[in-house]
């Protein structure tokens, strides 16, 4: 899970709020046997040579935002560095192909399939006789066994993050030969595709202590086309070698250097070669695509021109507002030409760009509040126009710009089918009158607050004992229709809210005309006085989470677009702006929202892992609520029983349109909205191919490499 720009791995619920059966939704809507899945909507983008064009030897350094706190990918602080260690070096039983499904991996296996289902579900693998671990010994059922043991759940001393299809495997044996492994399930699992990739070594597997300690901060034994050579603790750095008992078409690199780089200074690092591949955000790539063309300079006139000029110029492409808004002419022109001379720098790469496999969704908190109502929920979504915010995030980036349709799947994978119907789309009538049944009238009077109240959430910006405001919270900002052009932006020009709160300026929502409220879902009488929606003397406002770090800016577009479309339909944001290390922990997970923007990946095992996103929150032990990671804290009974059933089920067909069930039951729940697939955008050097923006296709490491001298690059034909 992640927010735009941050990295990410999922954590941990509080009560569940829908009434069973309050819906009028079809259980099969879309969900039909004969849906299509269609074809992912962008392709790789990877500059793909056969292996014949690419040059023997060479280092890549490759960008990762932190060094991985553990190589063991089974660990709940495993992170994206993790994966790119394990992808690289470790075997997968299967690995995910352009269209996001689940093939066989050659490398390690010739056949895998289900031979047996009565009394017990039976797996059969055949391994590559040709595969080892890089100590010599051959890849067997010792380290399936091992894996097993260790991700069963059965002994609490190993520190796992997750043991799910592991849990129901009853024995693994060896089958007729040591090549063969026989694994026996005690329970039916649709997912076992899912398992043992990646698979460790029995001796990483084999004990607590191993498990636990031994595979952070080192990878001994190893089988990919590369083997962790160190992790350098002090460079932060991960360097990764060709492994000499790779079975395979040899790696043509020698090493690939995972280089540590924060977000907010990758246009440098590449500017300066520092790295030859990184995973960028917008701005970081218009320039690149811009130093292409060349950047005109401002610095002519033999030092004439004014520090006005420069400040404009400097702003208007990118540079740091609070590093030039009151710079003088000197360190203006010194930030210039540092500028200047990255731009120059950036002209030895391209941005690679496509879709990740991944969505960002709109997040409706229903533990309690105003989101507990779930027609307040629908209201919400019914004002969405989720068409125009695909468009604002991936038209001007030259990707495709469709709406997600789907929680559990992306468009191009098996299980995807567009179930928004059960929901419904934008409707501005609709989500006013599904206020107005649950007694939100406008024109209605707003209690006065006293000081320390809170009005809409754990934290609020109303201040004073009038409507003059002197300014709220740092971070805080209450969105009215005076703060907003009639297309979406604030009277500041961007539509993010981001610098309202510093002007100190704030719109409170107070005021209406005085009087008892109507009886629950009367209209407000013809000539009333226009204020805000209110009920029981509480304004409708919702408190819009967002982070501030590096990369967040088309989180705050975005979030500034939705409070306008909230606001056409009387429902105010007060948008609240939190540090990223502080937003999931101390607000998503921590249930400390009303509304927030992150992103869920897509998995090739929806019943396996979207399970937990959006499992029915369920009391614990201890008198808590365990909400594992569904972090609106919404679910059903319905949803539940359809994943277990999806996940218990070996026929392909059913299982998936269990899933879509499933997905339709989580669209009319109204506590996730899918807006857009993520855009991958990947700045790479010129001359290395074979690598760049994968969608959902798994990297073929040994491929990697420089292009040589003389060949070309044909264009890709899966490219959009």
């Amino acid at each position: 899970m992640s927010h735009d720009g941050v990295g990410s791995r999922a954590v941990l619920r509080a009560t569940a709020f829908l009434t069973a059966g309050a819906l009028a939704v079809p259980l099969l809507a879309g969900c039909g046997s004969d849906d299509k899945a269609g074809r992912p909507l962008a392709g790789p983008d990877i500059a793909h040579v056969t292996r014949d064009k690419v040059a023997e030897g060479g280092t890549v350094k490759w960008a990762m935002d932190a060094l991985p706190e553990t190589l063991n990918a089974y660990q709940a602080d495993a992170d994206a560095g993790t994966t790119r260690v394990a992808q690289a070096t470790l075997p997968s039983m299967f690995q995910l192909d352009a269209n996001g499904r689940p093939a066989v991996n050659p490398a390690y296996l010739e056949s895998a399939k289900v031979i047996e289902t009565e009394p017990r579900q039976v797996v059969l693998y055949k391994l590559n006789q040709q595969a080892v671990w890089s100590d010599g010994r051959e890849i067997g059922a010792a380290d399936f066994v091992a894996q097993w043991r260790a991700l069963s759940g059965k002994d609490s001393a190993y520190w796992t993050a997750r043991n799910a299809g592991y849990d129901r495997i009853s024995k693994i044996e060896r089958g007729a030969s040591d090549l063969q492994v026989r694994v026996t399930f005690s329970r039916p699992y649709a997912d076992w595709k899912s398992l043992f990739s990646p698979l460790y070594p029995k001796d990483v597997m084999g004990t607590p202590d191993a498990f636990n300690d031994g595979a952070r901060r080192k990878l001994k034994t190893t089988a990919g086309p590369f083997r962790v050579d160190k992790v350098d603790t002090a460079g932060k750095d991960v360097v990764l070698t060709r492994n000499p008992r790779w079975w395979g078409q040899p790696a043509k690199l020698d090493e690939i250097v995972l280089h540590t780089v924060p977000r907010d200074e990758r246009a440098t690092a590449l500017a300066d070669g520092k790295v030859d591949v990184a995973d960028v955000d917008a701005s970081t790539a218009g320039r690149i695509t811009g130093a292409a063309g060349g950047t005109g300079s401002p610095l002519v006139g033999g030092g004439k021109t004014s520090a006005k000029k420069l400040r404009s110029w400097a702003l208007a492409h990118g540079l740091e507002a609070e590093k030039v808004e009151h710079a003088g002419q000197k360190k203006l022109r010194k930030a210039i030409t540092r500028y200047l001379e990255e731009q120059d720098g950036l002209r030895s790469y391209e941005v690679r760009k496509s879709l990740e496999p991944a969505y960002t969704q709109l997040a409706l908190n229903g533990a309690g509040g105003l989101l507990a109502d779930e027609r307040v929920r629908r209201a919400v979504a019914r004002a969405l126009d989720r068409k125009e915010l695909a468009r604002l995030v991936l038209t001007p980036l030259g990707l495709p710009a469709e709406p997600v349709g789907s929680h559990l799947a992306l468009e191009g994978q098996p299980a995807y089918a567009d179930n928004s119907d059960a929901l419904g789309g934008q409707d501005t009538k609709e989500a006013q009158a599904l206020l107005s049944d649950a007694g939100w009238v406008p024109g209605g009077p707003v209690k006065e607050e006293k000081k320390g109240d809170k009005a809409a959430g754990p934290e609020s910006s109303t201040k004073g004992d009038d409507d003059q405001s002197e300014g709220g919270k740092d971070g805080e900002y209450i969105v009215g229709e005076d703060d907003k052009n009639t297309d979406g932006k604030n009277e500041h020009g961007d539509g993010s809210g981001r610098h309202l709160a510093q002007d100190g300026k704030q719109y409170t929502g107070q005021g209406g005309a005085p009087g008892a409220y109507a009886p629950k879902g009367t209209a407000a009488p013809a000539g009333a006085v226009n204020g805000p929606l209110a009920k029981d003397g509480q304004a409708l406002n919702l408190r819009f989470v967002l982070p501030t770090g590096a990369g967040s800016e088309t989180l705050n577009t975005v979030a500034g677009r939705i409070s306008a479309m909230l606001e056409k339909v009387g429902i105010r944001t007060t948008v609240i702006k939190v540090p990223d290390e502080s937003y999931f922990k101390d607000h998503i997970a921590a249930g400390d929202f009303d509304l927030a923007l992150y992103s869920w990946p897509a998995s090739a095992f929806p019943a396996t892992d979207a399970r937990p996103i959006f499992a029915k929150p369920a009391p614990a032990a201890d008198g808590s609520v365990n909400v594992e990671q569904n972090y609106t804290r919404v679910g059903t009974d319905q949803v539940d029983q359809l994943f277990d059933q999806a996940a218990s089920t070996l026929d392909e067909d059913e299982s998936r349109d269990l899933i879509r069930k499933a997905d339709t039951r989580i669209w009319a729940a109204a506590g996730s909205i899918p807006l857009y697939q993520r855009p991958q955008l990947v700045g790479v050097r010129k001359t290395l191919v074979n690598t760049g923006a994968f969608g959902f296709q798994a990297p073929v490491y040994e491929d990697m490499g420089f292009l040589k001298k003389g060949a070309k690059v044909s264009p890709s034909p899966t490219k959009s």
